[in-house]
């Protein structure tokens, strides 16, 4: 029968120990496995030491031993812990059992139930028995996991790959697999990732199959398809540096920023700094506002989230299809930006009512300089715009030009006012000129200090001039052909049109004026002071808008010049 021989050990018993036999023991049958100190340095790398247990054991034909009683274990500066295990010396591995602890110096705690570990590997796997868990504890950094863990002495990384949590005071996470380096503080999670903060003034959820982490700097990497969660919306994205202690990000790859407003905003990349609550986009910036119907499209610009307000420059194109055609508008620059006033009500002690103060706020788009835009029924340019959503005005300054299929307006100044799905009038309040090409060099032509022209379904139904006065119109026959031309003069005028045909026109309160024969008439007599027929700078398409030919550049450059700008 074989017998386990108990073993007392000394304070400092360092193994692996050489295990004699005494001879003339063994010839009387007697035998005694006796632990022999080995003078071998603790900072030798390829040796694990067993540096403490109250009892050890060793049958005969088994190749381990068993030590019992307050177990420890050291590799370098790895000390491992445990009630009980089975220690094989020759082979530099052992079985831990019972109250399993890691501990590497006072800032690295791993906890577990047993521990299996091998010095040829250097790796150490742990368990734990459930409702328990395997823990690692590095400073403020905690990793958990319900299943194995694995620990690599020499890389000092740990991992898991059946579901783990990791948390710090700032941030949990949880994976399916992840891995942590204690001494560089990063971490890698795959699979079923989530991130959620602390925070209980804010909300940051990150999804992602792969993050990349670093417990230090709180700065959370993505390279898979993810999507990030906060109070200001939802990003989607499949590569970004997130700093989840500042909440800055820069976002790469096309990512796309979902506000709660309904606003899109993406971009090649995408910066965004909390401080500012603004997101910087570079190339190809597409910012969409499915509320108001609007869509920024450029090289270059930003969206300010607290004061709602946008900028795009670089190929910039605004899209409004918020009145059923689409309206496409290009500058150099384009902003948007809302619009707050404050109205003050005095008190009226009288009526005993206090003093009131009403807060109204419109959005407010300004494009400049070199503007141009299209829509099926209307095309202008000017060089600079300002739109208001609150009254529905597109207001044009600067040699404003406006085109409806062959009528021409221009001005000093443009405003045009939309209602529902069109436009219903157009207002040019200083030095207004209207002109209608009818055929060869032939066109209706009005001008007058303040015009003003109402519109249906596209189509000039009226219009209103006063001050200077001047007309030349070359009216239909019942046959629809024209043989005559009109020129006239007054302090006001009155007209009303169908189709292309002037149904009735009022002058007052005094008119000069001929009626000539075309045959009889003077080409000096076709054109008034004003005329002038923009050829070659009309926008034709939504894509035309994007050019801007040197014509029109010539003639932006004049009125600036003119008007000292």
């Amino acid at each position: 029968m074989r017998r386990l021989l108990p073993v007392t050990l000394i304070a400092a018993v360092i193994v692996p120990a050489v295990f004699a036999t005494d001879q003339s023991r063994a010839k009387s049958g007697k035998s005694e496995i006796r632990p022999q100190i080995q003078n071998v340095s603790r900072e030798n790398t390829d040796m694990v030491f067993l540096e403490r247990a109250d009892e050890l054991y060793k049958h005969r034909t088994d190749s381990f031993m068993i030590v019992n009683g307050n177990v420890e274990f050291r590799r370098m500066g790895m000390f491992m812990y445990c009630d009980s295990a089975h220690y094989w010396p020759g082979e530099q591995r052992f079985r831990a059992f019972g109250n399993v602890k890691m501990q590497q110096g006072d800032t690295l705690f791993v906890y577990a139930d047993s521990l299996d570990y091998d010095d040829r590997t250097k790796l150490a796997v742990l368990f734990a028995e459930p409702p328990k868990k395997v823990t690692m504890i590095n400073r403020d950094v905690k990793l958990e996991t319900d299943f194995t863990f694995y620990y690599d002495l020499a890389r000092e990384l740990g991992w898991y790959n059946q579901f783990g949590v990791l948390t710090d005071p700032d941030n949990r996470l949880e994976s399916v697999a992840g891995e942590y380096s204690p001494p560089t503080k990063d971490a890698v999670f795959t699979d079923g990732v989530v991130l959620n903060a602390h925070s209980k003034s804010d909300t940051l959820v990150i999804r992602s199959q792969a993050l990349y982490y670093n417990t230090e700097s709180k700065i959370a990497e993505l390279y898979t398809p993810s999507e990030i969660i906060n109070r200001r919306g939802t990003i989607f994205t499949s590569a970004a540096v997130y700093n989840t202690g500042t909440d800055n990000c820069e976002l790469f790859d096309r990512s796309t920023v979902v506000t709660p407003e309904g606003r899109f905003l993406t971009a090649d990349t995408l910066y965004y700094t909390r401080q500012m609550a603004e997101y910087t986009a570079l190339g190809n910036m597409e910012l969409t506002d499915t509320v108001r119907k609007v869509q920024l499209i450029g090289d270059y610009g930003y969206y300010n989230e607290t004061v709602d307000s946008s900028y795009v420059t670089g190929h910039a194109l605004m899209k409004e299809y918020s009145k059923g055609d689409t309206l496409y508008l290009h500058g150099h620059q384009i902003e948007s930006f809302l619009k707050v006033d404050s109205i003050v009500t005095a008190a009226d002690t009288i009526a005993g009512i206090p003093e009131s103060l009403t807060v109204d706020s419109t959005h407010v788009s300004v494009i400049y300089p070199r503007v141009r835009f299209y829509r099926t029924d209307l095309q202008g340019i000017c060089d600079s715009m300002r739109i208001t959503e609150a009254d529905s005005m597109l207001r044009m300054f600067v040699s404003p030009v406006v085109w409806n299929g062959e009528r021409q307006i221009s001005g000093r100044q443009i405003a045009v006012h939309f209602n529902d799905s069109t436009y219903d009038r157009v207002s040019l309040p200083d030095m207004g000129f209207s002109a209608e090409h009818i055929e060869a060099s032939h066109y209706n032509q009005i001008s007058g200090k303040e015009m003003t022209a109402y519109f249906t379904d596209g189509n000039l139904r009226h219009i209103d001039i006063s001050g200077n006065v001047e007309l030349i119109l070359y009216p239909e026959e019942a046959d629809s052909t024209i043989n005559k031309i009109v020129n006239a003069e007054s302090s006001f005028l009155s007209a009303d049109f169908v189709g292309r045909t002037t149904e009735k026109i009022k002058m007052w309160p005094e008119t000069t004026g001929t009626v000539t024969p075309l045959f009889l008439a003077k080409k000096s007599i076709f054109f008034l002071p004003k005329f002038r027929w923009f050829t070659g700078i009309r926008p034709s398409s939504p894509a035309d808008v994007m050019v801007i030919p040197k014509e029109m550049d010539e003639l932006m450059d004049q009125a600036r010049n003119n008007s000292g700008l």
